[in-house]
């Protein structure tokens, strides 16, 4: 593997490191990668699609992700982005490796440089003779300034990015303290909280505890949702989809086997019927789980996990509380019958569940909202699928109906109909829908729903 010399840089994808003059100079990892990546195809423009694909392989990042990882690369290469010696940026298209003079050499054991200390952050005095200092122009009130209020822009809130980058790299615990009593205190501070993952020097920003914190969430959260708005909606309306797809797949089974049961009298057509109503219903819970999804891993990063589970609990729960109502409502209106109709509590089961798979089978995805490809997919979709086939089950233990369980005792309260999936009961040896035909439909129901949710939360678009 080759290490790379321009100017008066070393970059060493063996050794993962980036040194100026002999002193290292700090990226996170995915930055770091895109570096690599621009200076090995230098004699290309690169699309902005192929470095997603190439860079940010397992996850999925909003266009602004890319353009700050671009800025700080200059930064750190000391580059302009009016002149770009190094990242030339390609209008419409990406970006490009453009020094010219590059130079490809054998990465050997022996480097000298290698393990020199990293770069330590300039100071705010500059040291005179015989120990006396004396106050050099403070480098943080500028940037400071700079992070006071929200932006009005797009150009001002990528410049005020910039300018909490480098209070982080001038030190995070000196720009805090330098905040008490400035104005915009509470904005400044969600700016720097958001930053600091992009900022390998960057330390702690707490909220929770400080003057103005509820401000300061309030700013964090709504920095975060602006800048994932669309990855937001994107993998909303795939979750729906997702959900969708299963719930079409499980009322077209669920029909077929019924048609199959002995002893049934339901017609043929209660098979499109039925996929029709899982597709409603898979579609309108995917949608629930997943905007609550979408909206906890794109706004929480401390708390991903934790996050992620409560925000499909919560999305579940609203969605199922939600149909619970208006489907009693409807079912006393027009047929005068008020059977059990599973809902809120179902679906806070249900999206909890869902969720806890989902969380702890992408738990290792750092940067962005998972996106894993191949049998890394798969294999979240599984554990989501099975951690939602155990919620569906334990709903169903506890007495409490889901899809199939509820259209089975809306027919089972009508005036003249038999029960809908009495006979699917006598294929695995019941006298009717009993609590062993119940918790499998629902068994069932789960594992679908939650293979397909899976499955459109991580498409890659």
């Amino acid at each position: 593997m080759p290490r790379y010399r321009f100017s008066d840089f070393i970059l060493s994808p063996r050794r993962r490191l980036l040194l100026r003059g002999g002193v290292e100079q700090p990226l996170i990892p995915r930055y770091f990668d895109l570096l690599v990546f621009l200076v090995e195809r230098r004699g290309d423009a690169v699309h902005r699609r192929d470095i997603f694909d190439a860079v940010w392989t397992d996850v999925v990042v909003s266009d602004s992700a890319l353009s700050q990882a671009i800025r700080t690369i200059r930064r750190v290469l000391d580059d302009d982005s009016r002149e770009q010696r190094f990242v030339r940026t390609v209008s419409r298209h990406g970006y490009q490796f453009v020094f010219a003079d590059v130079l490809e050499e054998d990465d050997g054991t022996d480097w000298p440089g290698a393990s020199l200390p990293p770069a330590v952050p300039p100071p705010a005095l500059l040291q005179g003779e015989e120990n006396q200092c004396e106050p050099a122009t403070d480098p943080f009130a500028p940037l400071l300034e700079r992070i006071a209020r929200p932006a009005a822009t797009s150009t001002d809130e990528e410049d005020q990015r910039d300018a909490a980058e480098r209070l982080h790299a001038l030190g995070t615990a000196d720009a805090l303290k330098r905040l008490a009593g400035a104005g915009g205190h509470a904005f400044a501070r969600a700016l720097l909280r958001d930053t600091r993952w992009d900022t390998p020097q960057a330390g702690p920003v707490p909220i929770l505890g400080e003057p103005d914190a509820l401000a300061a969430a309030s700013h964090l959260v709504r920095l975060r949702l602006r800048r994932a708005t669309g990855m937001v909606a994107a993998r909303w309306a795939s979750a729906a989809g997702g959900g969708a797809a299963a719930g079409a797949a499980g009322g077209c089974i669920g029909g077929l086997l019924l048609v199959a049961a002995p002893g049934n009298s339901s017609p043929l057509a209660v098979v499109p019927v039925l996929t029709a109503i899982g597709t409603v219903c898979g579609g309108v819970a995917g949608a629930g789980i997943g905007a609550g999804l979408a909206v906890a891993e794109s706004v929480l990063r401390s708390w991903r996990t934790a996050g992620t589970i409560a925000g499909g609990a919560i999305g579940g729960g609203l969605v199922g509380f939600g149909i619970q109502l208006l489907g009693g409502w409807t079912l006393q209106i027009l047929e005068g019958v008020s059977p059990p109709v599973g809902g809120g509590l179902e679906g806070f089961a249900i999206g909890g569940s869902a969720a806890l798979g989902y969380a702890l089978a992408t738990r290792s995805s750092v940067g962005g909202v998972p996106s894993p490809r191949g049998r890394a997919r798969w294999r979240v979709a599984l554990f989501t699928a099975m951690a939602c086939g155990g919620g569906a089950l334990a709903v169903s233990m506890a007495g409490r109906p889901l899809v199939g369980g509820t259209l089975h005792a809306i027919a089972h309260s009508s005036v003249d109909g038999p029960g809908l999936l009495g006979p699917l009961g006598r294929l695995i040896g019941e006298p009717g829908f009993g609590p062993v035909t119940a918790a499998l439909i629902a068994l069932g129901e789960g594992l679908t729903f939650g293979l397909g949710l899976a499955l459109g939360l991580t498409r890659r678009r």
